[in-house]
């Protein structure tokens, strides 16, 4: 069954990671998806990392889905415009717009205070990650309107209000689970669900190469730090938002931020190798104490969404 047949993804930054993942998925389940990002054959935008979205569209079609791959750089308005009009023009809809656009894997200062950090590598990240997905979306969201509705998923790395590790990388993953919110409350009544959504501990391919591993023998990779075991590929997250963009009721989630573990629980999802991974039970068991969900005091308090509890008047 293709739960997504004849539905039109847009998956902007799915060069690799977890938009590759995201990207792969949707055409797993039937989408059409139209790939984006910097990185093309021959021109990779990223330094020391070879693939690119010409390789996500090719994985995606040999595997039996249909795909294309659009060079775009998200920070320009005019190829972001054109973007979507080639998606008008080609299939006069749009059901689901996932924006991973990161690009900062070299301007993140882990282990440098606000103080030490450079400010010119931290606003461009912040330039990088978030400005190019409220241009995305500002221009996605009128053809999904078009449509009679759709899907908007921001990735971002992490579901709680713990800390990140660096200032900017913290100010951006906090701001698109922000956008997704806010987004949310602005489409309520559009039939538009938005989410935020984060994987676990993911096996990109740098993750991969760090570990001195491939996805094949990847558990080897846990003899050098036993959290690696409960990782997940990018494959995961994927599935798990295919499976949300093919729920009926997926707006009753709009406005949160989601757990790939917990939506491939809800939806029965499995990853590449058919098994569950789940990061909050294995964080839980080997820490001591549960993910402390940002929206989670919220449902405990009253037995309703957070976005009822925040805002009298939704939906």
């Amino acid at each position: 069954m293709l739960p997504l047949e004849g539905k039109v993804a847009v998956v902007a930054g799915s060069t690799r990671g977890a938009g590759r993942g995201i990207a792969r998925a949707l055409g797993e389940a039937g989408a059409r998806v139209y790939c984006t990002g910097r990185s093309v054959r021959g021109h990779p935008a990223t330094p020391n990392r070879p693939e690119t979205i010409d390789e996500t569209a090719e994985i995606i079609n040999a595997a039996g889905g249909t795909a294309h791959a659009v060079c775009v750089d998200h920070s320009d308005v005019e190829q972001v415009e054109a973007l979507f009009e080639r998606v008008r023009r080609e299939r006069r809809r749009l059901d689901i717009l996932v924006n991973d656009i990161w690009g900062g894997e070299d301007l993140t200062e882990f282990g440098k205070t606000f103080w030490e950090a450079s400010l010119d590598k931290g606003f461009r990240m912040l330039r990088q990650a978030i400005d190019t997905h409220i241009i995305t979306s500002r221009h996605g969201a009128p053809l999904l309107l078009e449509s009679g509705g759709g899907l908007i998923v921001e990735v971002t790395d992490g579901n709680s209000f713990g800390y990140r590790g660096n200032l900017f990388y913290d100010l951006v993953k906090s701001s698109v689970i922000r956008l997704a919110f806010g987004m949310a409350y602005e489409l309520r009544r559009r039939n538009v669900t938005a989410v935020a959504i984060t994987p676990g501990f993911l096996r990109s391919e740098a993750m991969l190469e760090h570990f001195g591993v491939t996805e094949t023998n990847w558990e080897d990779g846990a003899k050098q730090d036993p959290n690696f075991g409960a990782s997940e590929s990018p494959l995961f997250v994927g599935r798990a938002i295919a499976a949300l963009a093919a729920d009926p009721d997926a707006i009753k989630k709009s406005g949160r931020v989601l757990a790939s573990w917990d939506l491939a629980e809800e939806y029965d999802v499995t990853d590449a190798d058919g098994r569950h991974p789940h990061w909050g039970k294995h964080f839980e068991k080997t820490y001591g104490f549960k993910i402390p969900a940002m929206d989670e005091a919220f449902y405990e308090r009253c037995g309703k969404s957070a976005m009822e509890v925040v805002f009298p008047d939704w939906p």
